[in-house]
């Protein structure tokens, strides 16, 4: 079984689409390790999203991050990584396939409801952001 980190951005909060997300989760096979609502603080936002720094949209997607709270998820299931992002669909939702979370539920790119770790070995490293082990069912 593999592991992925799930986010349920501010925008998914704020238009209060957490459950329907987690009900699409568990409809899909995933198994919820670990699950918590946080608020990113500004430097947790940039630590986070270190990898994008430098780039045109990265001072936008670090204040989008911490406009609100957020719900983290370690999800667990075979290809957890590609089932995820499968379940996400496409970064715009214009181009998201029929039943995909960001084609039911997103507004724009910029504003997608949620984010998926893009490698197994990031998905680790993202997982041990949010969660201890300990933390982890």
């Amino acid at each position: 079984m593999d592991r992925t980190l799930a986010i349920m951005k501010p925008d998914c909060v704020q238009k209060k689409l957490v459950g329907k997300v987690v009900d699409k989760i568990l409809e899909n096979g995933f198994n919820i390790l670990g699950l918590k609502m946080i608020r990113l603080s500004e430097a947790q936002a940039k630590a986070f999203y270190d990898v994008h720094e430098g780039k045109p949209f990265y001072d936008e997607l670090v204040d989008f991050m911490t406009e609100g709270p957020v719900v983290v998820a370690s999800l667990e299931k075979e290809n957890a990584v590609a089932a995820w992002r499968e379940l996400m669909g496409a970064t715009n939702p214009t181009e998201a396939d029929e039943g995909t979370l960001r084609k039911l539920f997103a507004d724009n790119v910029g504003r997608n409801i949620v984010h998926g770790s893009d490698a197994t070995e990031t998905a680790k490293r993202e997982i041990s952001f949010f969660f201890s082990e300990t933390e982890l069912i």
